[in-house]
């Protein structure tokens, strides 16, 4: 399928990190940019030393040993730079400061379409796979984050992109949401049709409201009505889940499509324990997901189910915010 149906990136941000390996999450930075016909600047950020450590040692020191840490930084994004293919645009810049905080205010300077970075993984054990500084980039960062792991190898050959169709909501929050869910898939799509051979799942969670009230003996149901009820709150999640598909569909081109041709779970239960289930069950490379908090208030920055999802998943994650998202970070802190 030819590239022109990809989603056109203009300016990509890719994060080197110090502890983990970035090689495979650069060549996809590498080959976007290449596809997209994008710029792309590769930043390292270092800890500011003067100031925020208090050690023995004379102030002058510190600004030494910083001083050579930027250097041999620079040196290292030089040479990353210097592997690119030459038509791509490479800028290189060395930030000081708190990770995700200078991250997300070169974000606010330049416009980027994504940033992509490795995914720094905590142990498993402790029941969340993100540190603090991923965390806070899915949470605050006001582009879509693509957070690699370094695990995998350099094809999402299955891409899982989960959407909330539930019309449930209030009108301006059911619009929000049914344009976030219009660019998941777009998105998803886009990465499907630029893979080898990928595969597209598309994935939602319901659960019929009162379900288990009725079978409780609170109310005189039988069992055909509690069935014929909760078929009918399927059918209306079936309902729009095909509606959404169609609008992509349209919006895509039906070649495209039916290129990918994408299956359709809708899994029953809670989004926050069925959607990881299946993300895991089914070996996904990348889940692509919004994080719906509340639009336009700064502070208001990823909804409780989404934060839940991400912390217990073990694949790449494409995080997408919804329009109207505004990030608490900002450039005069």
């Amino acid at each position: 399928m030819a590239m022109n149906n990809m989603r056109k990136l203009k300016n990509i941000l890719f994060v080197v990190t110090p502890e983990t390996s970035s090689k495979i999450a650069f060549q996809r930075a590498m080959t976007l940019a290449e596809n997209n016909q994008a710029h792309l600047t590769v930043i390292k950020v270092i800890d500011g030393m003067v100031g925020s450590i208090r050690l023995p040692i004379r102030q002058t020191s510190l600004l030494t040993l910083q001083e050579k840490l930027i250097v041999v930084s620079k040196q290292e994004l030089e040479v990353l730079a210097r592997s690119c293919n030459k038509k791509i645009k490479v800028d290189t810049k060395v930030l000081i400061g708190t990770t995700f905080i200078e991250i997300i205010r070169e974000v606010l300077r330049g416009e980027y379409d994504w940033v992509i970075k490795v995914a720094e993984i905590d142990d498993e054990r402790l029941g969340r796979n993100f540190r603090s500084d991923d965390m806070n980039l899915l949470r605050k960062c006001p582009c879509p984050v693509l957070l690699i792991n370094s695990k995998q190898g350099s094809l999402f050959k299955r891409i899982l992109a989960a959407v909330d169709v539930d019309d449930n909501y209030e009108p301006k929050e059911l619009n929000t949401r049914h344009r976030l869910n219009v660019n998941i898939l777009e998105t998803a799509s886009s990465i499907a049709l630029s893979e080898s051979s990928a595969d597209l799942q598309i994935i939602h969670a319901w659960r019929a409201v009162g379900e288990s009230f009725m079978e409780g003996g609170f109310v005189s149901s039988s069992d055909e009505d509690v069935a014929e009820y909760v078929e009918e709150v399927r059918q209306q999640h079936v309902k729009n889940m095909d509606s959404l598909v169609d609008e992509v569909r349209t919006k895509l081109g039906a070649e495209a499509i039916e290129y990918i041709k994408p299956t359709i779970h809708l899994l029953k239960g809670w989004p926050r324990t069925v959607i990881p289930d299946f993300v895991n069950h089914a070996k996904a490379d990348l889940v692509v997901m919004g994080t719906v908090g509340r639009t336009g208030v700064p502070g208001f920055i990823m909804g409780n189910t989404a934060e839940t999802i991400l912390n217990h998943i073990n694949c790449s994650v494409l995080a997408i915010k919804p329009e109207g998202f505004k990030t608490p970070v900002t450039l005069n802190d």
